[in-house]
């Protein structure tokens, strides 16, 4: 039977991150996992929140389908399944102690770089979709987050903000399947990730409800703040915690 602390604060964790979703069209994981991480082990969180982004994608993908840059996404999709490959043979062989340092150290750099909103303005080259691919895909399988490579990607490509919101979940419909295969293979879904995973099924599509309404309302650079704040704390509890298992 799970605790109080899990049953209170695993719905409310994705809700949050299915809110942020909603609004951006990224960041769901930036919160879920490296928040969920302090209730359940990585190996666990990590084919949880696949499932959950899987159906979200799809919900956002379909509904967003008009603005996706097909130009861009493309010519990123093969590298991208070439960089979960290696991420997962990663995730399987790294101790949980050395994956939560760094989740956390990854938590600490983006939520940095949003909370201060440093936009490098940088114009990404054809030739780096290769490195950007499998630096993303090896990302979005070892700690389940790629959201802001794609999206640094994308912006430096020339995508309009509407674009990149419409774009980033087809590219999750595409890397949340591949990863569920590669978790499958791997052997991390259980019975109780399952069951986790469909328990929370509801409040993260009460979480995207509640994004798609709020998007026209508040601001992005506001969401964006949001997030970073709350990675920057994440990442610094996540580290002592990863420095708690070593001592």
């Amino acid at each position: 039977m799970p605790s109080l602390v899990i049953l209170v604060f695993a719905p409310l964790i994705v809700v949050l991150a299915y809110i942020i979703f909603g609004i951006a069209g990224f960041g769901s994981t930036l919160i879920s996992i490296p928040l969920l991480a302090h209730l359940y082990p990585l190996k666990f969180v990590l084919p949880v929140v696949v499932v959950l982004d899987c159906v979200g994608a799809f919900s956002m993908g379909i509904k967003l389908r008009a603005d996706v840059n097909k130009r861009e996404l493309l010519p990123l999709l093969p590298f991208m399944l070439a960089g979960m490959v290696a991420g997962v043979f990663l995730l399987v062989h790294l101790p949980g102690k050395i994956l939560l340092a760094c989740l956390g150290l990854f938590a600490l750099f983006y939520g940095s770089l949003y909370a201060l909103k440093r936009d490098s303005g940088i114009r990404v080259a054809r030739w780096a979709t290769a490195p950007i691919g499998l630096a993303a895909g090896i990302s979005s399988a070892l700690f389940g987050v790629g959201g802001p490579i794609y999206v640094m990607y994308l912006a430096g490509r020339g995508s309009t903000p509407e674009q990149v919101r419409a774009t980033v979940p087809v590219i999750f419909m595409f890397t949340t399947i591949g990863r569920i295969a590669l978790y499958a293979v791997a052997g991390l879904f259980s019975r109780d990730v399952l069951v986790t995973a469909a328990c929370l099924l509801p409040v993260m599509f009460l979480g995207l409800y509640c994004g798609h309404r709020l998007h026209l309302n508040l601001p992005r650079d506001t969401v964006v703040r949001i997030i970073g704040g709350l990675l920057i704390a994440s990442g610094f509890s996540l580290l002592l915690r990863a420095l708690s298992l070593t001592a």
